[in-house]
């Protein structure tokens, strides 16, 4: 933009941009006097902030809340702006990467699904991560596919705090296998990515990749899945076809 011109975009006092962003005034001068705002537009004596002024506090407030203070927050921006807010988005697309809708569902609605023994029931799938309590007697599931999974063995005659525990020691194993998949993106994509600064052309390239390997982490582990369950039910029915050869009449 032009010396002189002006950015229809930059519209917002600074009480407006403190009401935006739930900042206070004092808070964003301390932030434009560390060098962390840009300078606001000055009309007729006024300071005019736009969209560029929002994101940056808006990115000030999501890495405070990550627990980086002002210093480190400054020494961030000065170092790389655009990688940091490239960073910022790239993680918020993650967040929204889950594949399922969240449900909620009534004490009651759970008691048909699981039977007796609901109050266990509840507490342990609170515990493995399948419900979080929301208010009284309603509960959300965060993955309604893994409460179906649930509710389905239940229907197969496995008790509900058995079918519980299970998934609770999956669940454990679960977050070694995804640290896994984690650290093989982070060592073959992420580090050279980043010897060579974060360029901007190549964010898309290492959003791309890590969409990819998701999908294919999930197909690694469920065709895992399939072949070592087959292992595991041959070497068990053995055993099991075993005792009833070996059963006294």
């Amino acid at each position: 933009m032009a010396k002189g011109e002006r950015n229809q975009d930059n519209h917002l006092t600074i009480e407006e941009l403190a009401a935006e962003t739930g900042m206070t005034v004092r808070n964003i001068r301390s932030h434009r006097a560390r060098g962390l705002l840009p300078a606001p537009e000055v009309r007729d004596r006024v300071g005019y902030y736009g969209p560029e002024h929002l994101t940056r506090l808006r990115m000030i407030q999501e890495l405070q809340t990550d627990g980086f203070n002002l210093k480190g927050i400054e020494r961030l921006l000065n170092q790389n702006v655009g990688a940091a807010e490239q960073f910022l988005s790239f993680r918020r697309e993650l967040d929204g990467f889950d594949g399922e809708q969240p449900s909620t569902f009534t004490r009651d609605e759970l008691a048909e699904r699981f039977g007796e023994g609901i109050d266990e029931a509840l507490k342990r799938a609170v515990g493995v991560g399948a419900l979080v309590a929301v208010e009284e007697d309603r509960y959300e599931a965060p993955y309604p596919s893994l409460l179906e999974a649930a509710a389905e063995m239940v229907a197969t005659g496995v008790s509900p705090a058995h079918a519980l525990t299970v998934l609770e020691k999956v669940r454990s194993r679960c977050k070694s296998i995804s640290h896994e998949f984690v650290r093989l993106f982070l060592e073959d994509v992420w580090k050279p990515f980043e010897a060579e600064g974060y360029p901007d052309e190549r964010w898309p390239e290492v959003r791309a990749a890590l969409d990819r390997m998701r999908p294919l982490s999930l197909q690694a582990l469920a065709a895992l899945h399939r072949m070592t369950l087959a292992d595991e039910v041959e070497r068990a029915l053995g055993k099991q076809l075993e005792r009833m050869a070996n059963r006294k009449a």
